[in-house]
C-alpha cells in the first residue's frame, strides 16, 4: 500500500493526514509520523498499515480523553464509558483512561471527595450522595473515605428544617411534609426524627 500524500491537518493541531493509494486516510501524530517513517512514496504492507492504524486509534482516544478531562472532572469509569460512546474501541478507551490515571489527570479518590463536598454542601444527605457516587462510576472502595467529607447531618438538618418549615411541626401533615422532603434529600429517618425533636424543643423554649 503506497502513501500518496502526507500533510498537516487543518482542523487538529499536531495531527497529520496520511493518504494511501486506495483513498484511505490515516490520521496520525507527529510522533507516529517519525516512528513509522511515514512519507510520500513509502510502501506499507498490510501488517505495517494495520500497526499505524492501531497506533493512530490509540493516540486519538488519548487526545479525546485529555480534552474531556480538561473540560470537567470525571471518574475513570465515566471517562471510559464516554470514550466508548464516542466510537472508540473499549480497549483504546480503557488504555486512554489508564494513561490519564497514571499521569495523575484522573484521580477517583479526589473526585469522590469533591463530589461529597459539593453535594453535602448543597444540603443532601448520605444516601443521596452515595447514589451520586454510584451514578458517576466511583468505585465503592473509595466511598467511606470520601464520605468523611460530609458535613454533620445534625447541623444540616437543623438548618433545613428552619428553612422548609411552613407551619407548626406539631401538625402531623406539616411534620410529614417536611420529613418526606428531608428523606428525599437522602437523610436517614433516625437523624430526621432527632432533628425534629430538637426543633420542637427549641420552639417550646421560645426559640426559632
Amino acid at each position: 500500500m503506497r502513501i500518496e500524500e502526507v500533510k498537516k491537518s487543518e482542523r487538529k493541531r499536531g495531527r497529520f493526514l496520511v493518504r494511501l493509494e486506495d483513498g484511505d486516510v490515516l490520521r496520525v501524530t507527529e510522533e507516529e509520523l517519525l516512528r513509522f517513517g511515514l512519507r510520500p512514496g513509502l510502501e506499507l504492507d498490510e501488517a505495517a498499515a494495520e500497526a499505524v492504524r492501531a497506533s493512530a486509534k490509540s493516540s486519538s482516544a488519548k487526545a479525546t480523553a485529555a480534552n474531556m478531562i480538561g473540560s470537567r472532572a470525571l471518574s475513570k469509569k465515566e471517562l471510559t464509558r464516554r470514550l466508548i460512546q464516542k466510537g472508540n474501541d473499549a480497549s483504546d478507551a480503557q488504555a486512554a483512561a489508564d494513561w490519564l490515571e497514571d499521569i495523575g489527570a484522573v484521580d477517583d479518590a479526589g473526585y469522590a471527595a469533591a463530589l461529597v463536598r459539593h453535594y453535602g454542601g448543597k444540603g443532601f444527605g448520605p444516601a443521596r450522595v452515595k447514589e451520586e457516587l454510584r451514578r458517576r462510576g466511583v468505585d465503592r472502595s473509595l466511598w467511606d473515605e470520601a464520605l468523611e467529607e460530609m458535613p454533620e447531618a445534625a447541623e444540616v438538618l437543623d438548618e433545613l428544617i428552619r428553612k422548609k418549615r411552613k407551619g407548626d411541626l406539631s401538625d402531623p401533615k406539616e411534620k410529614k411534609r417536611v420529613s418526606d422532603g428531608l428523606m428525599r434529600r437522602g437523610f436517614a429517618w433516625s437523624d430526621i426524627r432527632a432533628a425534629m425533636g430538637r426543633y420542637t424543643d427549641m420552639m417550646e423554649d421560645g426559640y426559632d
